[in-house]
Protein backbone atom coordinates (compact mmCIF):
# COMPACT_ATOMS: atom_id res chain seq x y z
CA UNK A 1 0.00 0.00 0.00
CA UNK A 2 1.22 3.23 -1.15
CA UNK A 3 2.20 6.46 2.07
CA UNK A 4 0.55 9.10 1.42
CA UNK A 5 2.49 12.27 1.64
CA UNK A 6 1.02 15.19 4.38
CA UNK A 7 1.20 18.43 2.86
CA UNK A 8 4.03 20.18 4.93
CA UNK A 9 3.51 24.47 5.57
CA UNK A 10 5.41 26.95 7.68
CA UNK A 11 3.76 29.01 10.27
CA UNK A 12 4.92 32.94 9.75
CA UNK A 13 5.10 33.31 13.19
CA UNK A 14 7.37 30.82 14.49
CA UNK A 15 8.91 29.74 11.35
CA UNK A 16 8.22 25.87 11.72
CA UNK A 17 7.35 23.06 9.44
CA UNK A 18 4.15 21.23 10.46
CA UNK A 19 1.53 19.70 8.59
CA UNK A 20 -1.17 21.25 6.97
CA UNK A 21 -4.02 20.30 9.27
CA UNK A 22 -2.11 21.47 12.02
CA UNK A 23 -2.16 25.07 11.31
CA UNK A 24 -4.55 28.07 11.01
CA UNK A 25 -5.17 29.53 7.83
CA UNK A 26 -5.42 33.08 7.69
CA UNK A 27 -6.70 34.68 4.00
CA UNK A 28 -7.05 37.85 2.62
CA UNK A 29 -10.37 37.09 -0.17
CA UNK A 30 -10.58 38.57 -3.08
CA UNK A 31 -12.83 41.36 -1.97
CA UNK A 32 -9.56 42.34 0.43
CA UNK A 33 -11.34 40.88 3.61
CA UNK A 34 -8.97 39.13 6.13
CA UNK A 35 -10.18 36.28 8.26
CA UNK A 36 -9.39 32.95 9.62
CA UNK A 37 -10.27 30.24 7.56
CA UNK A 38 -11.12 27.08 9.32
CA UNK A 39 -11.50 24.85 6.20
CA UNK A 40 -8.73 26.16 4.34
CA UNK A 41 -10.23 26.17 1.03
CA UNK A 42 -11.64 29.82 0.63
CA UNK A 43 -10.52 31.62 -2.14
CA UNK A 44 -7.96 34.27 -1.93
CA UNK A 45 -4.00 34.80 -0.90
CA UNK A 46 -3.38 32.63 2.25
CA UNK A 47 -1.11 32.50 5.44
CA UNK A 48 -0.61 29.82 7.41
CA UNK A 49 -0.02 30.07 11.38
CA UNK A 50 0.33 28.11 14.17
CA UNK A 51 -3.35 28.09 16.36
CA UNK A 52 -1.58 30.18 19.19
CA UNK A 53 -2.17 33.78 20.04
CA UNK A 54 1.61 33.93 20.30
CA UNK A 55 3.01 33.04 16.68
CA UNK A 56 0.04 35.81 15.73
CA UNK A 57 1.84 38.17 17.76
CA UNK A 58 5.31 37.27 16.50
CA UNK A 59 3.59 37.31 12.22
CA UNK A 60 2.55 40.48 13.72
CA UNK A 61 5.70 42.33 15.30
CA UNK A 62 7.81 40.84 12.15
CA UNK A 63 5.66 42.04 9.49
CA UNK A 64 5.29 38.36 8.54
CA UNK A 65 1.84 38.37 7.92
CA UNK A 66 1.75 41.46 6.32
CA UNK A 67 4.40 40.05 3.77
CA UNK A 68 2.52 36.60 3.45
CA UNK A 69 -0.72 38.66 2.58
CA UNK A 70 0.85 40.99 0.31
CA UNK A 71 -1.15 43.90 2.07
CA UNK A 72 -1.04 46.03 5.30
CA UNK A 73 -3.05 44.85 8.25
CA UNK A 74 -5.00 47.21 10.44
CA UNK A 75 -4.74 46.93 14.73
CA UNK A 76 -8.48 46.08 14.29
CA UNK A 77 -8.11 42.91 12.36
CA UNK A 78 -5.38 41.53 14.24
CA UNK A 79 -7.67 42.12 17.45
CA UNK A 80 -10.42 40.33 15.44
CA UNK A 81 -8.08 37.21 14.37
CA UNK A 82 -6.65 37.10 17.85
CA UNK A 83 -10.60 36.79 19.07
CA UNK A 84 -10.87 33.94 16.24
CA UNK A 85 -8.13 32.13 17.50
CA UNK A 86 -9.31 32.39 20.45
CA UNK A 87 -12.49 30.78 20.23
CA UNK A 88 -11.65 28.29 17.14
CA UNK A 89 -11.89 24.76 17.31
CA UNK A 90 -9.61 22.54 15.90
CA UNK A 91 -10.06 21.32 12.24
CA UNK A 92 -11.70 17.76 12.10
CA UNK A 93 -11.03 16.15 8.34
Amino acid sequence: MKIKKIPQRMCVGCKEKKGKKDLIRIVRTPEAEILVDPTGKKAGRGAYICPEVECLNKAVKSKALERALAVNVSPEIISNLENQLKNEEPRKD
